[in-house]
């Protein structure tokens, strides 16, 4: 547990505030979107690509890391990211093209997966069968700053220019780097091999060939292509659809980033006592109802706030979902970790990146594209694990 490590109860807080620097790469920007595509002189599916753009970086950056984070420090694995972060945000700040904005979202993402992906293994390492409980916490801590980064985003586009915004980004990251040069949050390492591609072919053939762990990563998968669903949308349905204030848009994004901070904090009371399996099962039941909920509103096209109160626990839902598999599958390989976690980060933000094109093409006009491709993918993970049964 945490207590056996230097930092005591600041453990878990530290791993969440790295873990936040994609939450706050995404959120901190999505009040910022209309005005970033006037100043560069673009449009708003262009600005939303970018946050693809990011999601497709971090997917990559992912596949490349996490069997590095098998193999080397932690720590500093961990840096390189950090210091890489940091000096593409400030690129981010300075530049004045769409395309170019896109390009260094990219870059900006790979090097935060490098900072990100050593995270899960450490706390598998440290909670063991009591995974989901510790990743529900980071979590939990972490979604601080979702909860407050599209109100901070807001200030800063009022005080200064929407460029604030990534240089908050990138003092962030540096803060974070400072504090990693005093503090190791290095883990046990199994491996010694040297670095070729058999060795990343190796590590991946060893978790994709669990047939167990396999519905457990497309429910992971499925729970966070529902969650960028909503993440992706919500600067169109709030802002542009509903026509809300940049400041009631804070609002509304914050309820449901308190609904997923909620479904961690009864994640952490409830998976000791039944496991995180059963957990899994009442996260899918209830995205099921509030799936169906939300699609019924949407083609009703009822108001506002009658939507933002039934995608809260649905939010909450996915949550749950997610936080119960990662761990189920970060139980099932202990000595692949990084690997483990680079396949389910791959997976979760690659489909991810698929949500900003998919709405560009569809171009909607309402709330019901929005809603079925989350009601949709909640029904897939449902089926993922009815079909997981038959390997427990």
């Amino acid at each position: 547990m945490t207590q056996d490590h230097p930092l005591g109860r600041l453990f878990l807080p530290l791993l969440a505030s790295i873990v936040a620097l994609t939450p706050l790469a995404i959120d901190l920007y999505l009040p910022a979107m209309l005005v970033i595509a006037s100043d560069l002189n673009s449009n708003l599916e262009s600005v939303q690509v970018s946050l693809s753009s990011y999601l497709g970086g971090y997917a990559f950056g992912m596949m490349v890391f996490g069997p590095l984070a098998d193999r080397f420090s932690r720590t500093q694995l961990t840096q390189i990211g950090l210091l890489g972060f940091a000096v593409c945000s400030i690129a981010l700040a300075i530049t004045r093209d769409i395309d170019a904005f896109c390009v260094l979202r990219i870059v900006q993402a790979f090097f935060g997966a490098a900072a990100t992906v050593v995270v899960p293994g450490i706390i598998r390492h440290y909670y063991k069968e009591h995974t989901a409980k510790g990743m529900s916490y980071v979590s939990m801590i972490m979604m601080v700053a979702p909860l407050i980064a599209p109100s901070l985003g807001v200030v800063l586009m009022m005080v200064w220019h929407w460029s604030a915004i990534f240089f908050v980004l990138a003092f962030y990251a540096v803060i974070l780097f400072c504090i990693t040069l005093s503090t190791s949050i290095d883990v046990p390492r199994f491996t010694n091999e040297k670095i070729t591609v058999l060795f990343f072919t190796k590590n991946y053939l060893t978790v994709f060939a669990n047939k167990a762990a396999r519905n457990d990563i497309l429910t992971s998968m499925l729970a966070s292509f529902a969650f960028f669903c909503f993440l992706t949308s919500v600067p169109f349905i709030y802002l542009d659809y509903y026509r809300v204030s940049e400041q009631l848009f804070g609002v509304l994004f914050a309820l449901n980033i308190i609904a997923l901070m909620l479904g961690n904090l009864l994640n952490t009371r409830l998976v000791p006592k039944i496991g995180s399996r059963k957990m899994l099962y009442i996260g899918l039941f209830t995205g099921l109802l509030s799936g169906i909920a939300v699609l019924a509103e949407s083609m009703a096209d009822m108001g506002v706030w009658i939507i933002a109160s039934t995608i809260a626990p649905l939010m909450m839902s996915l949550g749950i979902i997610a936080s119960n598999a990662d761990a189920l599958i970060l139980i099932a390989f202990e000595k692949h970790t990084g690997t483990a976690t680079a396949v389910i980060g791959t997976l979760r933000f690659g489909s991810g990146a698929l949500v900003g094109p998919l709405l560009a093409l569809i171009q909607p006009n309402n709330t019901i594209p929005f809603a079925t491709f989350m009601f949709m993918a909640v029904i897939l993970a449902g089926l993922c694990q009815l079909r997981q049964r038959n390997f427990i």
